[in-house]
């Protein structure tokens, strides 16, 4: 019986299409996905159009696969960290945590990707929208489900308005981020964890589950 091989072919394309959304999330993240272009990035990586065209077809499909490159990094440096723990307050401090991290690292060097192009695309319609506004939703869902779990286990008290103080506590993620990329101040990163963490002790069940400090 013949083993088939790889097919090496294959195996390139999927490695310079990885190049190429590495390189475009980073340019989407400053310029926004209006800015990426399969000329452009064909350029700047030294690649042929021709091959760039063959792995994406069109803007369109670029940016939604720009989208998608960077839920995985989301997923990577904010979401991954937070399964290490169990469910309750400690879980969603380290959520909060990871994604302030995330934004002042500059994982992303225009900041939060998705609070970028989410201004970018918030009223307009269409594909790309449509993924943009997808995957704000599940980052919602997410911290929110963070919290019932918390609430579940008991360290979060049943009367929270579990939808609110996850808008509340992104709004604190979000801040930090626009404040530190519009006014290059970083000092707000320990505004919003303090900020979080005064709001955490308003729905906790035990005062003594929180730390005293961010």
């Amino acid at each position: 019986m013949t083993l088939a091989r790889p097919d090496g072919r294959i195996e390139r394309g999927n490695q310079t299409r990885q190049l190429i959304l590495q390189h475009a999330v980073g340019i989407a993240s400053v310029e926004g996905l209006e800015g990426l272009s399969l000329g452009r990035l064909a350029n700047e990586l030294k690649l042929s159009k021709s091959g760039v065209f063959a792995l994406f077809g069109s803007k369109e499909e670029l940016q939604v696969a720009t989208v998608h490159a960077a839920i995985k990094v989301l997923i990577e440096h904010v979401v991954q960290p937070t399964r290490e723990l169990p469910a309750g307050l400690g879980r969603i401090l380290l959520l909060c945590r990871s994604w302030l991290t995330y934004s002042e690292q500059r994982v992303f060097p225009g900041g939060c990707f998705f609070y970028s192009v989410s201004a970018e695309y918030d009223a307009r319609e269409g594909r790309v929208h449509d993924t943009v506004a997808a995957a704000h939703s599940n980052w919602f869902s997410f911290v929110e489900q963070t919290i019932d779990d918390a609430r579940q286990v008991g360290e979060v008290r049943d009367d929270t308005d579990i939808p609110q103080l996850a808008f509340e506590l992104v709004a604190l993620l979000e801040m930090a981020n626009a404040e530190s990329v519009l006014h290059d101040n970083f000092t707000c990163y320990s505004r919003a964890a303090n900020g979080i963490l005064t709001r955490l002790r308003g729905v906790t069940t035990d005062p003594a589950l929180l730390p005293d400090r961010p």
